[in-house]
């Protein structure tokens, strides 16, 4: 199907606004303690979710859900894979940033690099399998 079909205009536009990220883990306790320590998120309500725990987190006015799934379910595969990749976090240093979560215990998976002047970054490994990547943007 062509792109522009997807496209179609109408008489009134639906408008749509950011809600939230949501992540599964077989251990939602110990992967918010990582946000929270590690990033300053700040927990707003455990709840359940039918049999599983729900924990919902405020990371930097983004609302982060991480919700409990039965131990061993699929993990993700290595990046790249089509889907959610990472959570991308503005910083406005880079260096102090990556000395900061290294003293947290988060590992660096790549970087610092510089794709394109005036850009650097970094990707860090959080629990389950999700990543974030670190970005300052320079003049």
């Amino acid at each position: 199907m062509a792109r522009s079909a997807f496209l179609r205009e109408s008489a009134a536009m639906q408008t749509y606004r950011f809600d939230h990220l949501h992540l599964r883990s077989p251990d939602p306790e110990a992967a918010a303690r990582v946000w929270t320590t590690a990033f300053g998120a700040e927990v707003k309500a455990r709840m359940q979710a039918g049999p599983w725990l729900r924990i919902v987190l405020d990371l930097a006015g983004v609302t982060l859900f991480i919700e409990q799934v039965a131990p061993g379910t699929h993990a993700p595969p290595a990046p790249p894979f089509l889907g959610l990749e990472h959570l991308g976090l503005g910083t406005d240093d880079l260096d102090a940033a990556i000395a900061d979560l290294a003293a947290k215990g988060v590992p660096l998976v790549s970087g610092p690099a510089e794709p394109r002047p005036g850009v650097r970054i970094a990707f860090f490994a959080m629990p389950d399998g999700a990543r974030v990547e670190l970005i300052e943007r320079r003049a």
